[in-house]
C-alpha cells in the first residue's frame, strides 16, 4: 500500500511577543512505498514525530492530505479512520506504552484482541515476536517489572503483530543497548524487505545503512 502525506502542516497556539502560533510542520509532502525503509533525521523539535503522527492517521493537519492507496484518511468519521489503522498500520510510539494489568505477552496481543475480538490465533506470532527482540523470558511478566528498553521491545513486537502495510517507528531504539539496537534495526530491515511500507523517525546515526531513503527535517521542514 502507498500512503502519500500532500503539502500537510500542522500549527499549534502558542501566544509569545512575536506570534500567536508556532509552525511545528510546514507544507511537506512524503511517500512512504512498499518495500522501502524511509528514515527522516532531525535535531528534537523539528517536527520529525509530528510528521509521523500525521501520516500514521493518529495527528489532523492543519491542511493538506494523507492518502491511502487513494483513501483519505482525515475525511473518514472516527470509526472508519481506527478500522483503517488497525488493519493496515503499526505504530511504535516514543516512551513507554502499554497496559500495566497485562502481562508483557498479553500487551503484545492487544491489537489483534481489538481487531478480532480474539487474540487466541496469535499467540504463537507473539511469541515469536517477543523471541525476535529478545524478551521471550519476559513473557509472563508485568509492565512494572520491565527496563525501559525492555518496555520498548515490547511495543516493536506489538505494533508488528498483524504485519502492518505501514509501520511508523517513532525513536524505536531509544533505551536500547548497541547490540539491541542492531537486533531493532534489522527487524525494521526485514519487515521493509516483506513489502511493508516503513517509516522511522530517529537519531540514531547507525539507522542510515538500513534504509532505503534518508530525509531530514529541519524546523518543520522535510528535505533531502
Amino acid at each position: 500500500m502507498m500512503l502519500v502525506a500532500q503539502n500537510v502542516t500542522k500549527k499549534y497556539y502558542r501566544p509569545t511577543k512575536n506570534q500567536s502560533h508556532f509552525e511545528a510542520v510546514k507544507p511537506c509532502t512524503l511517500e512512504l512505498t512498499p518495500g522501502k525503509l524511509t528514515e527522516i533525521t532531525g535535531r528534537s523539535g523539528s517536527g520529525k514525530s509530528t510528521l509521523l503522527y500525521m501520516c500514521a492517521g493518529l495527528l489532523k493537519p492543519n491542511s493538506g492530505t494523507v492518502m491511502l492507496d487513494g483513501k483519505d484518511l482525515y475525511r473518514m468519521d472516527d470509526k472508519e479512520l481506527s478500522r483503517l489503522r488497525n488493519e493496515n498500520f503499526g505504530v511504535i510510539p516514543q516512551g513507554q506504552n502499554g497496559l500495566y494489568a497485562l502481562s508483557v505477552l498479553e500487551n503484545v496481543l492487544i491489537p489483534a484482541a481489538l481487531l478480532k475480538g480474539d487474540s487466541a490465533d496469535y499467540t504463537d506470532r507473539a511469541r515469536e515476536l517477543l523471541d525476535m527482540v529478545g524478551i521471550l523470558n519476559l513473557e509472563n511478566a508485568r509492565m512494572s517489572e520491565l527496563s525501559g528498553g525492555e518496555m520498548r521491545r515490547m511495543s516493536i513486537a506489538r505494533a508488528l503483530l498483524l504485519k502492518p502495510k505501514v509501520l511508523f517507528a517513532d525513536e524505536p531504539t531509544d533505551d536500547l543497548d548497541d547490540e539491541n539496537t542492531n537486533i531493532v534495526l534489522n527487524l525494521l530491515r526485514k519487515t521493509a524487505d516483506s513489502g511493508c511500507a516503513v517509516m522511522l523517525v530517529t537519531h540514531e546515526s547507525e539507522a542510515a545503512k538500513y534504509a532505503d531513503i534518508i530525509l531530514k527535517m529541519d524546523a518543520g521542514q522535510l528535505q533531502k
